[in-house]
């Protein structure tokens, strides 16, 4: 059943209220950024080569998808009650469906955060560095997976590129976050300047990752002691991925709105 005009503009409004909340920076976010530098200094080598092969795999995301990319030929499994076998047919279906299918992607992966936080906090302040870039590979995947679930296709790269400024919106600061939002709200307007804008922030990817890393901070410090770092582990990245999930069915939802409700302008 399609959406009326009054419904999209009323939800639209619902995720802007939103976006507003967004904007607040806590205190302690800042001050619970110095334990990383520590964790540099203590940090083994041999744990130190991996965290970088690994930000490299992710740096390639950006250019070809890398190891990261998500398969669109998964999609039927999001909606199992609906004929549905492209990112295509998923752009006919109702916003309410949409929804759905997100949801149960973000439940799966908090549930798997769940288990992988737990597995690396045993190990504390070791196995946390290990636990980063893995648990940004999982966030990563996460939020193409919504892209899906709402009708977009993240083996394009312009995709690539809005999913990768959904990580930074979650972990920027207010005026951080006031930028990206701006950013993504003339993402469809086919500007090619603003897609050159957001392609040459993200040339210093490893930056990019090591800032989404800090973010972290404060909330990792219990995740450092060893065996007691299990519960922290498995709380943080299941926040972490709900976190990441809300930003991404928010500004995807977003989109796929305001391409209705102009459509019905059109119209």
């Amino acid at each position: 059943m399609a959406e009326s005009q009054e419904w999209l503009l009323e939800e639209l409004k619902t995720i802007e209220a939103w976006e507003k909340d967004q904007s607040d920076l806590w205190f302690w976010e800042k001050i619970g950024r110095l334990p990383f530098k520590f964790i540099d200094k203590w940090t083994p080598a041999f744990i130190q080569r991996k965290i970088g092969e690994l930000l490299d795999e992710l740096g390639q995301y950006i250019q070809t998808g890398g190891n990261y990319l998500s398969s669109t030929t998964k999609i039927s499994s999001y909606y199992s009650d609906l004929a549905v076998t492209s990112v295509e047919d998923v752009k006919k279906l109702p916003i309410s469906a949409m929804d759905g299918a997100a949801e149960k992607i973000t439940v799966n992966r908090k549930n798997i955060a769940t288990i992988q936080g737990a597995s690396t906090g045993v190990g504390g302040i070791f196995t946390l560095t290990i636990d980063i870039p893995v648990l940004l590979g999982l966030q990563l995947k996460t939020l193409q997976d919504i892209a899906i679930c709402y009708g977009y296709d993240p083996s394009v790269k312009e995709e690539r590129l809005f999913i990768v400024k959904c990580m930074q919106f979650v972990s920027a600061d207010i005026v951080g976050k006031q930028a990206i939002l701006a950013q993504l709200s003339q993402f469809d307007q086919h500007d090619e300047s603003v897609k050159r804008e957001v392609l040459s922030e993200l040339q210093g990817w490893r930056e990019v990752v090591f800032n989404f890393r800090d973010q972290f901070g404060w909330k990792k410090l219990f995740q450092m002691i060893p065996i007691a770092g299990l519960l922290f582990g498995a709380f943080i990245n299941r926040a972490a991925v709900n976190d990441i999930a809300e930003a991404g069915k928010m500004l995807y939802r977003k989109r796929r709105i305001i391409e209705r409700i102009q459509y019905e302008e059109l119209a």
